[in-house]
C-alpha cells in the first residue's frame, strides 16, 4: 500500500472515487474542498495498491499538525463499502507512515464523519487507530430526527407550526441570487446579533457552492405578505440532510416561520423512502462539547431530534 501526495493534477480520480465511497459526500469533492485552498495548506492523501486507487484521506498541514481537514465539518478516512478492514488498517499504516517521514509531522488530528452520512458501515479506522494510541480531544452534541421513524412534535412545536398557518406564512425553494441575498442579510444580523459573529461562507462563497452543487445545497424560506422572515440552508447527502443554517428576524419568530419550515421538510421526508434518512439539526454545544446550549437543544427535540456526537480525535505521531 503506498501513500501518494494529492495534487491538481489527480483532481479527477480524486472526486471519482470520493463518490464510489460508502462515507464520502459532496464536502469531500476538490470543487468543495477547494473553495478555501488559500486557508489551508493541503495535505491530502491518496492510498494506492498495485496501481489501483483504495482510499482517500482528505488533510491539510498547520506547523507540524496533521488536520483531516481543517477546514471542513469532518473527514476521515474514505473507502468503499467493499474495503476490508485488512485494507483499511493498511491505508492508516501508508498513510501515517507518509506523514511522520515524509512530511515529519508529530501529530495527527482526525475528525471522522458520524455514522449518519456512511451509505454502509465503515468505522474501521476508529478502532485501527485507537490501537495506536489515539486519544479522544471533542464530543459536540448535535440532535438529529430519523426521517424515517420521526417521533411525534411536542406540543409547542405544534402550536407554533399551527400560528404559522393562520398567518399565512409560505414556504419555498430559493431559485434566484436575490433569494440568497435576502436570506444571507437574515442570517448575517441574526449570528451578530447573538454571538458577535458572521457566517462560516460568505454570501460570495455560498452562492459559489451552491451553483457547483445545486442539488446539495439549497435554500427554504419562509414569507410572510411577500417578505422573507425565516429560512434554512440545507447541505443534502445520500443518507442525511444537514441544517447548515438556521435564521429568522422577528416576525419570523413571533409567526412560528421556523416550525413550518422544518415540520414541512419531515413531512416530506417521510412520505419519500428513497430520501435522506436523517435530518439533522447540527450542534448545540460550544468549547470541544464541554458547553452544552440547552435551550436550543430543547428547542430541537421538540420536532423529535435526540443525539448523536461528533467525535474529535488526536494521535501522536
Amino acid at each position: 500500500m503506498q501513500a501518494i501526495r494529492y495534487s491538481p493534477e489527480v483532481r479527477d480520480a480524486w472526486n471519482k472515487m470520493v463518490q464510489q465511497c460508502c462515507n464520502g459526500t459532496f464536502l469531500l469533492d476538490r470543487r468543495f474542498m477547494d473553495y478555501h485552498e488559500d486557508r489551508f495548506q493541503d495535505a491530502s492523501l491518496l492510498l494506492m495498491e498495485k496501481g489501483k486507487l483504495k482510499g482517500l484521506l482528505p488533510a491539510n498541514i498547520k506547523g507540524d499538525i496533521i488536520q483531516s481537514h481543517g477546514g471542513l465539518t469532518y473527514g476521515g478516512l474514505l473507502h468503499t463499502a467493499n474495503t476490508s478492514s485488512e485494507e483499511v488498517e493498511k491505508m492508516l499504516d501508508a498513510a501515517l507512515d507518509y506523514y511522520r517521514n515524509s512530511v515529519l509531522a508529530k501529530t495527527l488530528e482526525y475528525r471522522p464523519s458520524p455514522y449518519i452520512y456512511h451509505t454502509y458501515p465503515a468505522e474501521q479506522s476508529l478502532y485501527f487507530l485507537f490501537r495506536r494510541g489515539m486519544t479522544q480531544t471533542a464530543c459536540m452534541l448535535s440532535s438529529t430526527i430519523d426521517l424515517h421513524q420521526p417521533l411525534p412534535l411536542s406540543q409547542l412545536r405544534k402550536r407554533c407550526r399551527k400560528k404559522a398557518i393562520q398567518y399565512g406564512v409560505t414556504l419555498h425553494k430559493a431559485c434566484q441570487e436575490g433569494q440568497w441575498k435576502l436570506f444571507w442579510k437574515i442570517l448575517s444580523q441574526v449570528l451578530l446579533k447573538r454571538h458577535g459573529k458572521q457566517p462560516v461562507h460568505s454570501l460570495t462563497e455560498i452562492l459559489y457552492l451552491h451553483n457547483l452543487f445545486p442539488d446539495n445545497i439549497q435554500l427554504i424560506y419562509a414569507e410572510n405578505n411577500g417578505d422573507m422572515i425565516a429560512g434554512t440552508v440545507l447541505f443534502i447527502t445520500p443518507c442525511t440532510i444537514h441544517a447548515q443554517y438556521i435564521a429568522a428576524n422577528e416576525e419570523g419568530k413571533s409567526t412560528g416561520a421556523l416550525d413550518l419550515i422544518f415540520t414541512e421538510i419531515i413531512h416530506s421526508s417521510t412520505n419519500t423512502p428513497s430520501s435522506p434518512k436523517y435530518l439533522d439539526f447540527g450542534i448545540s454545544t460550544e468549547d470541544k462539547g464541554n458547553i452544552l446550549n440547552y435551550g436550543l437543544v430543547f428547542q430541537k427535540e421538540g420536532f423529535g431530534a435526540r443525539g448523536i456526537c461528533y467525535n474529535h480525535y488526536q494521535l501522536q505521531l
